[in-house]
């Protein structure tokens, strides 16, 4: 395993010769030496590989049975110095009986054979006629070359690296499957070796079966099916090759390739291991259903692979799908869950109106186009939400413009409050000098407009939605009981690039009108405006030159809090997704920056407002994240160090 718990697997589905064990034994030997060129760690072959799955009756010939065993000598002398375990498919006998099996070999040694359990016979497949299912198996341990070789339930533990579970074919399909009581038993990669011929949407059928699979499961999935050279008399065979790891396909071959189909990609077992960790319905299943029939077998660990051979990497922008149909479905969903929310509190408090402050930044829009969508939902006119603009000392005309435009684009009732005069009146109150524009300075703005738009929620009974969004919550990026407070908060689970993605989507299917003023507010880039304007009136404080780049920012936080990563780990990932836009150091630099706010910042997140769970990661004091407010992160940052 490598330093931050990657192994690196290898799903390949090389020519099939049917009935010639020695060809295929060689085409085997050529994927390994391929695989271990590029630090394959596990290589997982398919099903019945070494003879070929459509031997049909000639399974009843012992010349072909003991050509596999020879087949299998041949392979494992040939891989004596390899640095690759390897799953290899086999018809085996013994006790007169003839199994369906996956030989788990290592430094050419088989460490452990496991037979299929549930065997198909219907259709074109006929596997009762010639194999025997492991639930009629008696054996512990088989011999092979004269020696004993464990033969049954096994899972096979490689020291602290991982543990492997096998399972073959349609045990996959099967309800009570094998990989499910491994899982539960302590496998966290499970090898399925597969032949199942094509049939229109057949693939559809598998992938889904195979991202359920390693989502309830909790593991790495890797699935090889046979593939060409295998006999087309009854069916098709593809040589699909998936990788999966805890519901997301990770690596896939494509299918119906001449000779031979290979994927490779790193599993993350940190990863795995973290998901299991923290699910507890997992682990008390682990407890009720794990199988102590299960011998584990202790295998020595495998060597480390270099950080340059570790090819896994994760999408940049952690919160935001990448392809457009899954973006635009998550982007209506949300939407549609914050909308509901805040119609549920509207409701329950009785409340036909709104009050929300407008900057013309991105997270106010937001928060007033859900406003807007939760009205119609309620059948309430849209002049019930008081939307306010508060100029002050860093307000620029395009911001203000931006507000008043989409305010009456909404058809929302408009009110302005200039705060100079009061923030003015407020310096001379507390002794401070206005010419110094320090946290007070910003500070106080913040805090005057919460007041005036508390004030006003009041005066009209109504409820004051707050706008801040999960990135800023995380960095503390708020001003404590200024901008931080509100009635209710409809973006607190939102991260930044998440926020400018749903803003986005919205102004591609609104109006003319609207869309025109959201594509504005979305090019003006991001700023709380507490700072004057430069002489031409331009924005001077932009909020990614002081904190860092939102979307490293939301990377850190994903990977922090989903994961449980250690610093080191998230500047590696990041360092290997980030590597043609930012250098190392500057990652480093803002990942320091994220974790001093993160953990300073605490105290704000304790008492911050009600509002909906979006995603998977939350900062609610109420339910995802519990943290004392006076907690250290000097460890965490000796790790970067």
């Amino acid at each position: 395993m490598s330093k931050f718990g990657f192994i690196k697997v290898a799903s390949v589905s090389p020519k099939t010769v049917v009935a010639d064990p020695k060809k295929n034994a060689s085409n085997a030997y050529m994927s390994l030496v391929e695989a271990s060129s590029s630090d394959v760690q596990l290589c997982v072959f398919p099903e019945l590989y070494l003879s070929g799955y459509t031997c049909g009756d000639l399974f009843l010939q012992n010349i072909l049975i003991d050509s596999c065993v020879t087949a299998l000598n041949w392979l494992l002398d040939k891989t004596q110095v390899m640095e690759t375990v390897f799953v290899i498919g086999l018809p085996f006998k013994t006790d007169n009986r003839l199994y369906n099996c996956a030989a788990v070999c290592y430094k050419g040694k088989v460490l452990g054979i496991v037979p299929k359990t549930y065997l198909p016979d219907y259709g074109s497949y006929n596997e009762k006629r010639w194999f025997s299912s492991s639930l009629q198996n008696t054996k512990d341990f088989i011999t092979l070359g004269g020696k004993k070789i464990p033969f049954g339930k096994i899972l096979f533990s490689f020291g602290k690296d991982f543990t492997l579970g096998v399972e073959i074919g349609s045990d996959l399909s099967s309800p009570v499957s094998p990989s499910t009581t491994m899982a539960l038993s302590g496998a966290n990669i499970i090898a399925n070796l597969s032949a199942f011929s094509e049939t229109v949407g057949e693939s559809e059928h598998r992938i889904n079966m195979i991202k359920a699979h390693s989502r309830k499961n909790l593991c790495a999935y890797i699935y090889s099916s046979a593939g060409y050279g295998e006999s087309t008399t009854n069916g098709v065979f593809s040589g699909s090759c998936i990788i999966a790891e805890c519901g997301k396909i990770l690596s896939q071959s494509k299918p119906f390739i001449i000779d031979s189909s290979f994927t490779s990609i790193c599993v993350d077992v940190d990863k795995i291991n973290n998901d299991r960790f923290v699910n507890t319905v997992f682990r008390d299943d682990s407890i009720n259903y794990s199988d102590s029939d299960y011998e584990v077998i202790s295998c020595s660990s495998l060597k480390d692979i270099g950080l340059k051979s570790i090819n896994r990497v994760y999408r940049r922008n952690s919160f935001v799908p990448s392809d457009e149909k899954s973006l635009v479905s998550r982007c209506e969903e949300i939407f549609a869950m914050q909308t509901h929310a805040l119609a549920k509190r509207l409701l329950h408090t009785k409340t036909s109106k709104i009050v929300i402050g407008i900057s013309g930044g991105l997270d106010s829009t937001l928060a007033l186009l859900v406003a807007a969508n939760a009205m119609e939902m309620l059948k309430i006119k849209k002049k019930n939400i008081i939307c306010v603009t508060m100029p002050g000392f860093g307000t620029t005309s395009v911001t203000k413009n931006n507000s008043l435009d989409l305010i009456d684009a909404i058809g929302a009732t408009p009110e302005i409050v200039d705060i100079k005069d009061s923030c003015l009146k407020h310096f001379e109150d507390i002794g401070h000098d206005p010419n110094q524009l320090d946290v007070t300075y910003e500070n106080a703005q913040a805090r005057e407009r919460t007041q005036i738009l508390m004030d006003i929620a009041n005066k009209e009974n109504a409820l004051l939605v707050g706008t801040g969004d999960l990135s800023e919550l995380a960095l503390g990026w708020c001003t404590y009981n200024g901008d931080h407070m509100s009635m209710y908060n409809v973006n607190c689970d939102i991260p930044k690039t998440l926020v400018r993605s749903i803003v986005y989507y919205i102004s591609t299917i609104s109006v003319n009108t609207i869309s025109t003023t959201l594509k504005n507010i979305l090019e003006t880039p991001i700023s709380p405006e507490l700072l004057p304007p430069d002489r031409n009136g331009n924005i001077i404080q932009k909020t990614e030159d002081n904190i860092g780049p939102y979307e490293l920012h939301d990377f850190f936080l994903y990977h922090f809090i989903r994961h449980n990563f250690s610093p080191e780990k998230i500047l590696f990932i990041a360092s290997i997704s980030f590597n043609k836009i930012y250098d190392n150091d500057v990652i480093l630099k803002w990942l320091k920056v994220f974790i001093k706010r993160f953990f300073n910042s605490q105290f704000k997140r304790s008492c911050s407002p009600d509002g909906p769970k979006i995603g998977y990661v939350s900062l609610s004091p109420r339910g995802d994240w519990k943290m004392p407010s006076d907690a250290e992160c000097d460890r965490w940052l000796e790790m970067l160090d």
